[in-house]
């Protein structure tokens, strides 16, 4: 039940989405950071949503996420690459932040990149930061940026465990009029809908808005029973589900190729207590080199102030 995407069709019309569940994946990415509770479900927010975007990849590429704004949060960025990879990181100033997309992030941009890698060019689109939550904010993009009409659902919090542990869960809901899925749409192509089409939309619309927080969260609750609840009047296909897991592509080797390209001066500049240390702002892994910026075999697998 954990872990998943799982892409759906309401009946046999173009209404489609995916419905994604996280538990020990985004366990894992937000307790490596250790952030402030609103900015860790701001954090696992972003998470869910790349995964139900990136999920519709069809080449060997990765999703990136980004927001950036004025706000207590400067920038929070979540990345899904093929095969169910997922990560994230957020910047912030502040220990005292309050809840909210639009009270952390302020005014800024909402940006999704699309790297088919190296010998592809990359595709990004950019719009601004609109509505009060990253659900808004996301189907603001798509209706502007990609003109797809698009109703998004998020939740994160913590499930409290026999013995008193607590730990992160997410989930996410998206749905789309897509009626050109497997088409020959043209990227940013306008939808426009009319009679049935507006209303079989604002029905499976109006249904999604009906789904509860605990309903993304609860584990008893799984992804096909939440379907089934939402949308047995009219129907629902399910498809086969994808596995997700939290996974970082830091590496020493990356790390020790960036420190090759300084010169000794700018590596001496970096040197603290004889060692250069390098954090993964993802991962929150730590790393350890040499004052030439060789690995010094002495890498942890955490920071101590991750």
């Amino acid at each position: 039940m954990d872990d998943i995407i799982l892409p759906f069709q309401i009946a046999d019309t173009a209404v489609r989405g995916r419905i994604v569940r996280l538990g020990g994946a985004i366990d894992d990415i937000l307790s490596a950071h250790q952030f402030p509770n609103p900015l860790s479900e701001l954090l696992g927010e972003a998470v869910s949503l790349v995964a139900m975007m990136g999920a519709s990849l069809k080449f060997d590429g990765k999703l990136i996420f980004q927001a950036q704004g004025d706000g207590p949060v400067s920038m929070i960025v979540a990345d899904y690459s093929a095969g169910g990879a997922l990560r994230g990181a957020a910047k912030t100033s502040s220990d005292a932040l309050p809840r909210g997309a639009r009270a952390l992030l302020g005014k800024g941009s909402v940006a999704l990149t699309i790297d088919q890698g190296p010998d592809m060019d990359r595709y990004q689109g950019v719009t601004p930061i609109e509505g009060e939550s990253l659900a808004d904010a996301a189907a603001a993009y798509f209706a502007q940026s990609e003109q797809i009409p698009t109703i998004v659902k998020l939740a994160v919090g913590r499930l409290s465990l026999p013995g008193g542990e607590e730990r992160w869960r997410a989930g996410g809901l998206m749905a789309q009029f897509v009626p050109h899925e497997g088409g020959t749409r043209e990227r940013g192509e306008a939808i426009n809908l009319s009679g049935d089409d507006r209303e079989t939309w604002e029905r499976a619309r109006a249904f999604v808005e009906t789904t509860q927080d605990d309903e993304l969260l609860d584990p008893s609750i799984s992804a096909e029973t939440l379907l089934y609840r939402l949308f047995h009047e009219d129907g629902v296909r399910v498809f086969d589900a994808a596995p997700l897991r939290a996974a970082c592509s830091c590496s020493e080797d990356k790390i020790a190729a960036v420190l090759s390209r300084y010169t000794a001066e700018d590596l001496q500049d970096m040197v603290v207590d004889g060692a250069i240390a390098v954090t993964c702002e993802f991962c929150r892994k730590a790393y350890q080199f040499t004052s030439d910026g060789v690995p010094s075999g002495a890498s942890n697998q955490q920071s101590e102030d991750a």
